[in-house]
């Protein structure tokens, strides 16, 4: 038997647990009498323990980032496209981790889990997490595994916040950082973006105030259009223009009879798929995360101070056509390290792909990552 894919390169994975007894206090007041973390592994850790790389999943995201659970499975891992032998981040040089955060709906403690003081799943009563706690789980989770420090961490979008926090939180754990397509804060239009998305959810029948596991029923309508607006949002005008154009799926629009855009049956086919496998509570305290993450706030607002913490080296990548997250937002972190007389690499990868790029195969930006992982990995091979 063989992996149902052109690209067997990480083969087979297998996710693990950690489970964690003691008490997890929130940076927002609330806590978790214990708490699991599920996660995978890809590549080896080296004898001196330095060539460990933490991948920080975004918005949707989840643990498996790359490989295969099974040999009929189709789809990879989220991030396959980068992580792999031979790939931007090479397992066949770094030990690559990732996990799926607390909060989430992959195996990880959140919305589903039963809450050991009622016996019920926790639903809305779940505690609100922010990118700081996700940062004291994951350096528990760097514990566990004999991991002092990584050699990186690295994510896009809600990952790259993730990996901010690390250079400002735990500056001596980490000593290099990848920033691709983030933000050092969510604008005004990205909030209201996320609390569209929200009400939706709320306002969906079926959400009964975040019961609706207890009452069997799932808000599956609010969920849905949750997920096609951001999917537009992660999208660019150019890039829907070459992808569907004005093509349609079926009907006659001359007569005006059941007509269906290509761009629209794409939209639902996304929303439902994602209705059926990501939980609705999660994804409110998700977009709340993104929401809250401003880590200037503790630095009098002033970013410049924020990056002074440690002495990470960083990688910022932006996309030309993300208005999402856009260059501008990139911009302002650069500045801020530059100011904070950080060593930063930054490159604005031109492409019609928008957010979503960078999880897709663009040349130049798998080129740099590449380039920049490739120069780590030299140093540390290298080292006595």
């Amino acid at each position: 038997m063989t992996l149902a894919t052109d690209d067997p390169s990480i083969g087979l994975v297998f996710p693990q647990t950690l489970n964690v007894d003691a008490p997890l206090a929130l940076s927002r007041g609330g806590s978790l009498p214990g708490f699991s973390l599920v996660y995978e592994t890809y590549g080896e850790l080296n004898r001196p323990r330095n060539n460990a790389l933490l991948v920080c999943h975004a918005l949707s995201g989840h643990h498996h980032a790359a490989g295969f659970h099974s040999l009929e499975e189709s789809k990879p891992g989220w991030w396959n496209t980068c992580i792999g032998p031979g790939k931007p981040i090479d397992t066949d040089r770094y030990f690559v981790v990732c996990c799926n955060n607390i909060g989430g709906c992959h195996g990880s403690t959140g919305p589903l889990s039963i809450n050991p003081e009622t016996s019920l799943p926790y639903g809305p009563e779940f505690p609100e997490v922010t990118v700081k706690d996700w940062v004291v789980t994951q350096a528990l989770l760097a514990d566990h595994l004999g991991i002092e420090s990584w050699a990186a961490v690295a994510g896009g979008s809600l990952g790259g916040m993730q990996a901010m926090q690390w250079a400002i939180d735990l500056p001596d754990r980490v000593r290099n950082v990848l920033v691709i397509a983030s933000a050092a804060r969510l604008s005004a239009q990205n909030i209201a973006f996320n609390e569209i998305a929200r009400q939706a959810i709320l306002n969906d029948p079926n959400y009964r105030g975040g019961y609706y596991s207890q009452n069997g029923v799932l808000p599956e309508q609010g969920l849905m259009l949750a997920r096609m607006l951001g999917h537009i949002t992660y999208q660019s005008d150019d890039g829907m223009r070459n992808k569907f154009g004005r093509s349609l799926k079926s009907g006659d629009i001359r007569a005006g009879r059941a007509v269906e855009f290509q761009v629209e049956s794409y939209l639902h086919h996304q929303g439902r798929s994602f209705s059926k496998t990501f939980d609705a509570n999660t994804y409110l305290l998700m977009t709340r995360a993104l929401d809250y993450f401003d880590p200037a706030a503790d630095f009098d607002n002033d970013l410049c101070r924020t990056f002074e913490q440690g002495d990470c080296n960083f990688l910022v990548v932006s996309f030309s056509s993300d208005w999402r997250f856009s260059p501008a937002r990139s911009k302002e972190i650069v500045d801020a390290l530059i100011a904070a007389r950080r060593n930063v690499s930054a490159v604005n990868i031109e492409t019609p792909s928008g957010h979503d790029a960078f999880l897709l195969p663009v040349p130049r930006y798998i080129e740099v990552l590449k380039a920049y992982l490739s120069r780590i990995a030299d140093a540390l091979e290298s080292s006595p």
